[in-house]
């Protein structure tokens, strides 16, 4: 039995519940791995999770956040393999662990390894499985195929802009919303930047005078809805991972939020994603790391504008 530091909220609050601790970590067992993190990414279910917003019983603490990472593999039980086969010791891997991952070291079950795309740092790596699979998902459930035209809400975001990368590579025409300042971030990714605010619906009809087939909404604004509606013909390929009480409604489509067929959609993803990103063609944009033990001033940088892209914690 080894130790690792790990951060864990022992009340239910805002980041300064988080708190580091020292404890022991068990061999792996069967089917289970161990490992060595390099990077964790944060994620604002992390922070959903010890805020009370899905509840606060007392029985659930401590709260154990962090749900995705990458490491390297240190020890294996006996025949334990992963989606893509048999893990070995010394192999580099990101892991949709599901919760704990703010650690040094961890003990996940094989089925939640995959190996690491190459392609991508360390820092990107663990950010890859959860904004990208929420991506994938919504390019799946808006069904856009070549030549149909895409209305991106928020699309320079950690979601938004691998939603335009996806969607590009299917020979969809992308459209996204964005500041100012991001629109030649978005041309780098071969979406039409468009920027948000009154007028927004003439702007993006001058953009798409065939119409839009399908909207993806990251941003949850009353713009963002208001406008896809106003455009999409079809409510079912409007699709908002934020707006879940209009979404119901108004007869759109969330998805995630605990949703078992978004989880399953995601998973079916990730092998794809994986392979993607490991031939260089998928970009993972990291705005700001972080030692782990600062994970408190990380989630509070999290709640106030900060840069496009992801978190990470760097134990």
């Amino acid at each position: 039995m080894t130790t690792t530091e790990s951060v864990v909220a022992n009340a239910f609050g805002g980041p300064e519940v988080l708190t580091v601790i020292e404890e022991a970590l068990p061999d792996p067992g069967p089917g289970q791995v161990l490992l060595e993190l390099r990077a964790v990414g944060v994620n604002p279910i992390d922070h959903k999770l010890y805020s009370g917003a899905f509840g606060a019983d007392a029985s659930r603490l401590p709260i154990r956040p962090g749900i995705e990472a990458s490491g390297v593999v240190l020890a294996v039980s006996p025949g334990a393999a992963g989606p893509t086969g048999p893990v070995a010791v010394g192999d580099e891997v990101i892991t949709y662990a599901g919760e704990g991952a703010y650690t040094r070291r961890l003990v996940v079950g094989a089925e939640s390894v995959y190996p690491r795309p190459q392609a991508l740092t360390w820092e990107q790596s663990a950010g890859l499985l959860v904004t990208g699979g929420t991506a994938s998902e919504a390019i799946v459930v808006t069904g856009v195929v070549e030549g149909e035209t895409l209305l991106i809400h928020g699309a320079a975001g950690g979601v938004g802009s691998l939603a335009v990368q996806l969607a590009v590579a299917k020979g969809v025409t992308v459209i996204g919303t964005a500041a100012a300042d991001n629109h030649e971030y978005l041309r780098g990714l071969g979406a039409i930047p468009v920027t948000y605010g009154d007028g927004l619906e003439a702007r993006v009809r001058e953009l798409a005078p065939n119409g839009v087939d399908a909207a993806f909404d990251t941003a949850g604004t009353d713009e963002a809805v208001d406008v896809s509606l106003a455009l999409v013909a079809d409510r079912k390929r409007i699709v908002t991972i934020v707006a879940f009480g209009r979404a119901q409604g108004e007869g759109f489509v969330a998805i995630g939020g605990g949703n078992p067929d978004s989880a399953g959609i995601r998973e079916a993803a990730w092998p794809r994603l994986i392979e993607t990103a490991a031939r260089g063609d998928l970009d993972v944009v990291v705005a700001k790391t972080f030692p782990l033990t600062e994970a408190a001033r990380a989630h509070a940088e999290l709640q106030r504008p900060h840069p496009r892209g992801k978190f990470i914690l760097i134990p």
